[in-house]
C-alpha cells in the first residue's frame, strides 16, 4: 500500500483504509505508539493501564476475587 503525507491543520497526516487497519488488528479510537527506527515508522498498540475499578466494570462490577472457581473434571493423568 502506498500512501501520501498530507497537511492536516498545523501537522502532517497519513490516512489508512478501514480494511487495512482492521487487517492489522486496530480499531477506531485505539491508542498507538509511534517510533521512528532506521528510516521506518513503526506503529503499535499502546499499553493502556486500567484501574481495578475499570477492570471490574468489564465483569459487571464484580471480579470474583474470593469465589471458588470450577475448573472441570481431570483429564489425562492429572491427579486431583
Amino acid at each position: 500500500m502506498q500512501l501520501q503525507i498530507k497537511p492536516w491543520g498545523n501537522s502532517q497526516g497519513i490516512r489508512f483504509s478501514r480494511e487495512f487497519l482492521r487487517s492489522a488488528g486496530f480499531n477506531p479510537d485505539d491508542t498507538l505508539t509511534a517510533e521512528a527506527v532506521d528510516g521506518r515508522i513503526i506503529l503499535s498498540r499502546a499499553l493502556v493501564h486500567r484501574s481495578l475499578r475499570e477492570r471490574a466494570a468489564a465483569y459487571g462490577g464484580r471480579l470474583n476475587l474470593s469465589d471458588e472457581v470450577e475448573w472441570a473434571e481431570p483429564e489425562g493423568n492429572e491427579a486431583w
